[in-house]
């Protein structure tokens, strides 16, 4: 039931290295029931196993101004028990079936999983189909549980200093926008959340309307869509969710944070900008992946040979792009100087390579990133849990399934010039933070 921030790891599984002139990724089928739930299923009959996973299209961003860790906390409740199932029933009836199970909490999204053989299908469908409808917890159960998440953020963030640096980046840079709030909410947040306030998202956001099923492995469209409707099909629809007023975000805005802590050794730079997504300039998505390829796709890209093997002014650079998410997307570059460089010289080493890098790119270095990027692809279709993770998260911020599918043929399309005003766009248009971490004692250089 830990938090976790899949983008990151859709950033990663995407940009790595299929085949080229494959049509679909995953040749995955769609359909919906009357309730307005979508279901995904994607079929792969390699092994008996399949990942079931209901993906519901809500999270921090969806909790009212105050109640932030509303998300989070439901998240650990919705293993408290229903009406049927008691107390920690769920996660017992899950490990006697051999099942993997677990759920996670994202700004954008919040979803529950289970892996486990194709004949314990219908125990994980009954179970995840009960607690979309019957939650049931006491309010003892929520004084424990409003505790472990209260003590989770203070061993992962307050004791954390990256991810305590990393919150106070999102904080300037995403301003009023709520990707500024923690998914964890603040300290105070999360001991002020009653039960009410559970309650009340679970029945605005817990509906079928608002969820996507995904379904992965041996199994055939014919039998999800009689499981489905089984289980899922009878769920009062609830009513139509509407998206939160995203604000609109200024592209003059450049902020710079410092900050030093005592359990840092090595001083740490990050540039992250407010990007395209695919609700947001969508017209850059693809052009985004493959420039984050280019700039800093481990060892052979721009930033790392320049900065890195080149001018020895960084022991490591990585650049990453995430355009999977509800709202605008994140664009970012972070280093770690060598031994002796200064912060400032660093961070003005980065505009040089981006210009150079640019002036560079040519028909030729883009059929070979392009290339990488398309090299592994064909191995998604092997792993049906990555094939659900994959298709879930895009589906719930708004992906179509062709968009899914056709994820190849979109990269293949890129050009030189739109990589080039993708670029552009990214670095005139759009907010930026700079964030600088200091080790306390040395006064924050390194050497």
């Amino acid at each position: 039931m830990a938090r976790r921030f899949w983008y990151i790891f859709l950033v990663a599984i995407l940009s790595l290295p299929c085949q080229t002139g494959q049509a679909k990724l995953f040749n995955g089928e769609e359909f919906y029931l009357d309730n307005g739930m979508q279901v995904i299923v994607v079929p792969n009959h390699r092994v008996p196993i399949v990942k079931h996973m209901v993906w519901y299209k809500s999270g921090s961003v969806d909790e009212k101004p105050g109640k932030g860790g509303t998300a989070h906390l439901l998240e650990h409740l919705m293993f408290r028990g229903t009406k049927k199932i008691k107390g920690n029933d769920f996660n017992r009836i899950m490990d006697e079936n051999g099942a993997e199970s677990n759920a996670f909490t994202s700004t954008d999204v919040t979803a529950y999983h289970q892996t486990l053989d194709i004949s314990k299908l219908e125990t994980a469908m009954m179970l995840e189909a009960d607690r979309m409808e019957n939650l049931n917890f006491s309010d003892e159960d929520f004084a424990t549980e409003r505790q472990i998440v209260y003590q989770e953020r203070k061993q992962r963030v307050d004791n954390n200093p990256s991810a305590y640096f990393g919150e106070a980046l999102r904080r300037s840079l995403w301003q009023e926008h709520p990707y500024s709030r923690p998914v964890t909410g603040t300290d105070e947040e999360i001991l002020s959340l009653t039960p009410q306030d559970v309650w009340d998202f679970y029945h605005q956001h817990y509906v079928p309307s608002n969820a996507v099923l995904v379904l992965s492995g041996d199994i055939d469209v014919y039998t999800a869509k009689k499981l489905a409707q089984k289980y899922y099909g009878k769920i009062a629809k609830g009513e139509s969710q509407k998206s939160p007023n995203f604000p609109v975000l200024e592209a003059s805005s450049k902020q710079r944070i410092e900050m030093s802590r005592p359990q840092i050794n090595a001083l740490r730079i990050v540039e992250s900008y407010v990007a395209p997504s695919k609700n947001f300039e969508e017209k850059y998505l693809y052009a985004l992946q493959v420039l984050s390829e280019y700039l800093g796709g481990g060892e052979t890209s721009k930033f790392y040979k320049k900065l890195v093997l080149r001018d020895k002014k960084a022991l490591d650079v990585a650049v990453s792009y995430d355009g999977v998410s509800r709202s605008y997307g994140t664009f970012s570059v972070s280093a770690v100087p060598q031994n002796g460089v200064a912060a400032e010289d660093l961070i003005s080493a980065f505009s040089g390579v981006w210009n150079e890098a640019m002036s560079e790119l040519n028909e030729k270095e883009l059929a070979r990133i392009k290339q990488k990027m398309l090299a592994g692809l064909v191995y998604l279709k092997d792993n049906p849990k990555t094939a659900a993770d994959i298709s879930g998260m895009m589906a719930s911020v708004g992906y179509s399934l062709a968009d899914i599918e056709q994820h190849a043929d979109n990269i293949q399309k890129v050009t030189v010039a739109d990589v080039q005003k993708a670029a552009t766009f990214l670095r005139e248009n759009s907010p930026k933070i700079t964030g600088v971490l200091k080790p306390q004692n040395n006064g924050g250089e390194n050497g």
